[in-house]
């Protein structure tokens, strides 16, 4: 099943699907899965209903509550969803949140609040409030029908909520339910008195915690990957929302970034109507306080505030404790982002266009090299704080993890172990710390994380200094000195620091230096819009491979123009043409063999490159998978739009011939397609 277009009422939290849709595949399998989905008729793929930050509609919510009943064969199922919450992945920010309360007697007390991030079509009120239980009333609002099988889940979720805090689950007692006619659905819930915990059922809770902390440290990594890697300022605040709304669930978000050039603001949103957007944009840019339904955050930097991140619930509602402080680390990830696309923006409008900046980037490139900055280093630091060995360890977002680059050590075995060493930070604490606090560590094994300490005596070392190397606020890697037992300084936190500083940030420089060369030379030899080789770099592979081609093989050339690419601009607007020119990339990728290359040349124009053909006859197959990728249509703008292409073919054999000259030649051919399907049309129409 394809995605869908969201378009419809945001009432019920993806946390809320996603957990249901979780204990389908648990206890049936992903066929299950799919069944639900076809029997509730909903037009979204698993995957986007297990997003937290996907919101549904009401009754979007009962159909499938209804269909994975009847596919399970359980009556019960939508208790035990509510009830199993904790363990099939309750989103770990709440998990957190529910822990920092203390107790379930403060959760209870806190509940109505927590209602909102998983539906905005019912309110909860707390009638009582004791150290051991709870009466609380439940009310479906105007206008939607109340369905037994959300009453269930909900009991289940209430229950469920001693068992964060290490007791057994609650005993609820369902007084009175909605659906027998009465105006609220009432409950009675007890609980055990919190106790001490036994060793087992400590390391039990504590596990759960952990668990909740390091989903939490993955989506901030992901979080920081995605927005570093975000080419312009547009894509990073969308991101932001998104992120964000990943870890703290809320029905509306908004974030407001003042325009550098000082233009209007720069405003996102989500959850909102659009009657709302402006006015709580100027509050936020305005530093007023939008009233306590609103959880807000500066996304600032050392260099500048930006603007303010919000989470919007309904008035009446709010957040929990201590969501700013959560939404502060995503507001920190998106304040270095922005400050990264400022700098990168302020480069690209100071240079005379990529082929100057090619040009320095040739200049530069023997002392500009991620690998030779790291093996410089690694080289010169001994010297420079005398050190009996050192490294450089740069961080990967992705995996989430140090790999290292280089390193210098008198044993060629220890040489050997660190330049293998991965250190993912799930596994040693003091990598988080650092990438928390971005401040040094001063490291000895007895006093290490298991994993470091394996490490490092395998490298018989006894004392390290590990300094991050950072750009602004973005964690880039580490450098480290290291000596074995006795060769130490007697103070690493004094002079020895300040020289391992002093190397870290010159390291950082190069590296930055390095990446935004990466970045050029990328630019420079592709197309911006698509990501597909330019006509430069396409000439030139066509170069490469026709002075490479064996005389008993042939190299064929493509040449597609786009129907009706103007009629699309011209109807649509440039936006939707754009966006047509990433989805035909997209589907040209797809279509062609491994080993050849596609690339827009100009405008609607693209070309493939097909080397190492056995027969001419070969370049058809690969024509008649070019036009197939325009049997369909294209959704643009919420649109469906169809477009076709006329593909010129020209293959080279024997002697050896010029790029350009058999790219003319393809582009000829379809020229004689294009004219000849129009003098046809022209026929049958008279």
């Amino acid at each position: 099943m394809s995605g869908a277009v969201w378009t419809e009422a945001r009432e019920t939290s993806g946390a809320t699907t996603g957990l249901l849709l979780r204990y389908v595949r648990q206890h049936a399998g992903d066929e299950a899965v799919g069944t639900v989905l076809r029997r509730a008729g909903v037009p979204y793929t698993a995957a986007e209903l297990e997003l937290p930050s996907r919101w549904t509609s009401y009754d979007t919510r009962i159909r499938l509550f209804a269909a994975a009943t009847e596919v399970l064969g359980d009556p019960q199922t939508m208790l035990r969803v509510g009830s199993e919450a904790l363990g099939l992945g309750l989103t770990p920010a709440l998990v957190l949140l529910v822990r920092a309360m203390g107790s379930p007697r403060q959760v209870y007390r806190q509940l109505p609040r927590a209602v909102a991030k998983f539906s905005t079509t019912s309110t909860m009120q707390v009638l009582e409030s004791g150290a051991t239980s709870a009466t609380l009333s439940y009310r479906l609002h105007e206008g939607y029908r109340h369905s037994r099988l959300n009453c269930e889940y909900a009991q289940g979720l209430i229950g469920t909520v001693p068992t964060i805090f290490g007791l057994p689950p609650a005993e609820l007692v369902h007084i009175q339910c909605e659906s027998d006619g009465h105006p609220v659905c009432l409950y009675h819930v007890t609980w055990e008195r919190r106790r001490r915990l036994g060793r087992r059922r400590r390391v039990e809770v504590d596990a759960q915690e952990l668990h909740a902390l390091r989903e939490q440290l993955r989506i901030l990594q992901s979080a920081a990957a995605d927005l570093v890697a975000s080419e312009d300022v547009g894509t990073v605040l969308q991101r932001i929302v998104d992120k964000a709304a990943e870890a703290v669930l809320a029905p509306g978000w908004l974030l407001a970034v003042a325009d550098p050039a000082g233009g209007p603001a720069l405003v996102h949103s989500a959850g909102l109507p659009d009657s709302q957007v402006a006015s709580l944009a100027t509050t936020l840019l305005a530093g007023a306080d939008p009233g306590p339904h609103v959880v807000t955050v500066d996304v600032a930097s050392a260099r500048r505030v930006h603007g303010r991140l919000a989470a919007v619930y309904r008035p009446g509602d709010g957040g929990l404790g201590h969501e700013r402080q959560m939404l502060s680390a995503y507001a920190g990830y998106a304040a270095a982002a922005l400050d990264l696309l400022l700098a990168l923006e302020t480069s690209r409008q100071e240079a005379d266009r990529a082929g100057t900046l090619l040009t320095l980037a040739h200049e530069l490139a023997g002392a500009t090299d991620a690998g030779n900055v790291c093996s410089v280093v690694a080289e010169a630091l001994p010297h420079v704080v005398g050190c009996d060995s050192a490294a450089v360890l740069l961080w990967d977002p992705a995996a989430g993890c140090l790999r290292t680059a280089a390193t210098v050590h008198p044993a060629e075995e220890s040489r050997a172990l660190m330049q293998a060493a991965t250190l993912h930070a799930e596994d040693v604490p003091e990598l988080v710390g650092m990438l928390t606090d971005r401040e040094p560590r001063f490291l000895r094994p007895e006093s290490s994380s298991p994993l470091l300490r394996t490490l490092l005596e395998a490298l018989q070392v006894t004392d390290v200094v590990a300094v991050p190397v950072l750009a602004g606020r973005t964690f880039l890697g580490v450098v480290t000195a290291s000596w074995p037992a006795g060769r130490a300084p007697a103070a690493l936190a004094g002079d020895v620091l300040h020289r391992l500083r002093g190397v870290g940030d010159q390291a950082a420089t190069a590296l930055q230096r390095a990446r935004l060369l990466e970045t050029v030379r990328h630019q420079a030899t592709h197309d911006a819009l698509t990501g597909l080789p330019n006509r430069v770099l396409f000439l030139d592979r066509l170069g490469a491979v026709l002075a490479t081609t064996a005389h008993d093989q042939h190299v064929g050339v493509l040449f597609c123009d786009l129907d009706r690419f103007k009629a699309v601009n011209d109807s649509l607007g440039h936006a939707a043409g754009d966006e047509l020119l990433r989805q035909v990339a997209a589907r040209l990728r797809a279509a062609i063999r491994p080993g050849d290359t596609v690339s827009r040349l100009s405008g609607d124009e693209f070309a493939v490159l097909l080397p190492a053909l056995t027969r001419p006859e070969d370049a058809d197959r690969v024509v008649a998978r070019v036009l197939g990728c325009f049997a369909g249509s294209f959704r643009l703008e919420g649109t469906e739009v169809t477009v076709g292409t006329s593909v010129g073919v020209a293959v080279h054999s024997g002697e050896r011939g010029r790029a350009d000259a058999l790219l003319r030649a393809a582009d000829t051919d379809m020229y004689l397609h294009k004219h000849a399907r129009r003098d046809g049309r022209d026929a049958a129409g008279a």
